[in-house]
């Protein structure tokens, strides 16, 4: 059995827009047709005016016809006989004009028997009696032209006043039509007013009432009347209308009953989706912070047992080497509970099948006597839930939640429990690749530290080994004179290694005052002008680049720093220049006026020259391309450029 539709197809007569489109088009016609009934009787009264008129002129010109005869037939040669037959000519084309007609003027004869048979007939008469004569009188001599003449001017008159009754005729006419003229005038005016007073009422009865009594209802809707309905008294859309504001009416008041309910549960909703948004942002805020592993996840186990109102918890991390689950932290569990699964492997027990499968677990416990019932149930747990610890798609272990009651979980909080669980991997994973970094940064500066080492240090002690051997060796031959030549050196090696060892720990102490490198670098160089009297300055230009983040800050210092220790050592220069650009991009110099070096004899790696090659290791660290330009006796330059591609915000 189908269900008729609620909103019915309305039958084309009964809709809304068809009876106004048909009313307005019927009132359309009617004034159409009214207005051309007046349009052409006003033509025709146009007509037959200009018919009148030119009827009525044919009798001024039989009459200068008649002048000009007798002017002709007194006098002769005068020229009135080409006036005559020039009249004759006017009267003709005017009768054929009156007979024929002419549209646009407009003129025309009216349309009746009478008039059209009386003006044939004068027409008629024109033609085979007076035009006959009047030609006769034209071409007849002397005396021959009177008897013509008196004979055209004894039936002028008659002529003359058929044309008036000719004109009686058609003024007649004209009143008749212009009695049907004021009528359609008047039918007019009644279609006006009558088509006026039937399209408002119809209006008024199609739209405008069924517009109020929806108005009204609505009001009433307002005003929390929800029992209000309208009846529907059509089947067009104003019906539909009334029947779907009584439908909405009923929903409305059958809404309001239970809005109050609604409203409860809705709020409860919110309250609950309001605490999920809490226990992420708290333990995302918690997770955040740099701490050691095991706080970090007791602090998670607190949060989510305090939301979930669980009697016990834990969170589990997974060996990959040994295959093995390690217990991190714990909380209601029992020492003895804690003490069997410290260590299991996976797939053991239920957590351990949760980490083997990857995927939630919530198991109901029946704590039934026997050798096989769990140790979680022997604790009296009736339900544990094991989720997930993820990082992006590194799998790192479970967190269990364990009650005492039947607990079931809802779609909602399942996906709740494994955000959170990713939310723990992540912090877990950022603390051991920040351990990493940590690794590796330390054993990149003990490299570093090692080849410092031993370019300066290691070869000074070597080179002083060297000087003990000579001397011991003078001193067994007995040549004393050699062995005091040795002393010199000796105590020259000794000086220089104390300010190599100096030097380094000045550099292993170097730090950045509140991240400004310029006001870093400027401290080393007026260390170095302090310490060896060498003219030393530093310049600084821009300073509209991005901050460097600090760790890269202290590779540009000690790049400063060894550039400034070769110069003490080797260069033998009175001037050295150090200068910093920071636009866009960053480039560092450090030049000196020293003895130079042949640079394309230098190795780009290797165990000599050291301090080049931990330079250009630091370089790379950053990113940063580092060249040295050198000849001997021209001086060095080292120049470092950190492109903005390349470039590192803080």
């Amino acid at each position: 059995m189908t269900t008729p539709p609620a909103y019915p197809p309305i039958p084309g007569h009964l809709r809304l827009s068809t009876r106004i489109a048909g009313a307005l088009v019927g009132f359309l016609l009617l004034a159409l047709t009214a207005i051309g009934t007046t349009l052409w009787l006003s033509w025709q009264l146009e007509g037959s005016a200009a018919a009148i008129n030119e009827t009525g002129g044919v009798r001024k010109q039989e009459y200068r016809l008649a002048m000009l005869l007798g002017r002709e037939v007194r006098a002769p040669g005068g020229g009135y006989a080409r006036d005559a037959r020039a009249q004759i000519a006017s009267i003709d084309a005017t009768l054929a004009l009156i007979d024929r007609g002419d549209p646009q003027r407009p003129l025309g004869l009216p349309p009746t028997a009478a008039i059209r048979d009386s003006f044939s007939m004068a027409t008629l008469r024109w033609q085979r009696e007076l035009r006959p004569l009047a030609l006769q009188v034209l071409q007849a001599r002397g005396d021959e032209r009177l008897p013509p003449l008196r004979d055209f001017l004894g039936r002028v008159d008659a002529y003359v006043a058929q044309i008036d009754a000719i004109v009686g005729l058609i003024e007649r006419d004209n009143e008749v039509r212009t009695f049907w003229l004021r009528c359609s005038q008047l039918a007019l005016m009644a279609l006006a007013m009558g088509g006026t007073v039937v399209l408002v009422y119809l209006m008024f009865s199609l739209i405008v009432d069924p517009v109020e009594r929806l108005q009204a209802g609505m009001r009433s809707m307002a005003d929390t009347d929800f029992g209000v309905r309208l009846d529907v008294a059509s089947q067009d859309e104003f019906g539909q209308l009334a029947a779907g504001f009584n439908r909405m009416a009923d929903r409305v008041e059958q809404v309001y009953a239970s809005l109050e309910d609604k409203v409860r549960e809705k709020t409860a909703a919110l309250e609950g989706q309001n605490r999920e948004l809490a226990l992420l942002y708290d333990s995302a805020a918690f997770l955040q912070v740099r701490q050691t592993l095991e706080p970090m996840c007791e602090g998670f186990v607190e949060r989510i047992m305090r939301y979930f109102g669980a009697d016990g918890g834990s969170v589990r991390l997974i060996d990959a080497n040994t295959d093995k689950v390690h217990l991190i932290v714990q909380a209601g569990l029992s020492d003895e509970m804690v003490k069997a699964e410290r260590c299991m492997p996976v797939g053991d027990c239920l957590c351990g099948e949760a980490a083997q499968g990857k995927l939630p677990v919530v198991r109901l416990l029946r704590a039934v006597p026997g050798p096989d019932v769990s140790r979680c149930a022997r604790e009296g747990f009736a339900t544990v839930s094991v989720f997930q610890i993820f990082a992006q798609d590194q799998h790192l272990g479970v967190f269990s939640l364990h009650f005492r009651s039947e607990t079931s979980f809802n779609d909602r909080e399942t996906a709740l429990l494994e955000t959170l669980g990713r939310l723990l991997g992540t912090a877990i994973e950022n603390m051991r690749l920040a351990a990493r970094e940590r690794e590796m940064a330390i054993s990149e500066e003990r490299n570093m530290v090692a080849r410092g080492l031993h370019d300066s240090i290691a070869q000074g002690l070597n080179f002083l080994n060297l000087q003990v051997q000579m001397l011991e060796q003078s001193l067994h031959d007995g040549q004393q004179q050699d062995a005091a030549a040795i002393v010199p050196l000796l105590r020259a090696g000794v000086k220089e290694s104390y300010e190599d060892v100096r030097e380094l720990l000045q550099n292993f102490r170097s730090r950045l005052e509140e991240d400004d490198l310029n006001s870093a670098l400027r401290k080393a160089v007026r260390k170095f002008r302090d310490q060896t009297g060498v003219e030393a300055s530093f310049k600084a230009e821009g300073g509209g680049g991005l901050p460097f983040p600090r760790e890269e800050q202290l590779q540009l210092l000690f790049i400063v720093q060894e550039a400034l220790s070769n110069i003490r050592k080797h260069a033998h220069a009175d001037k050295v220049l150090v200068q910093v650009r920071d636009g866009q991009d960053f480039s560092l110099s450090i030049s000196d006026n020293g003895v130079g070096f042949d640079a394309a004899a230098v190795p780009a790696s290797g165990d000599s020259h050291v301090g080049l090659h931990i330079m250009r290791e630091r370089a790379r660290h950053i990113n940063a391309d580092l060249a040295i330009e050198s000849g001997s006796g021209a001086g060095t330059t080292v120049r470092l450029y950190v492109p903005s591609a390349h470039r590192r915000a803080a």
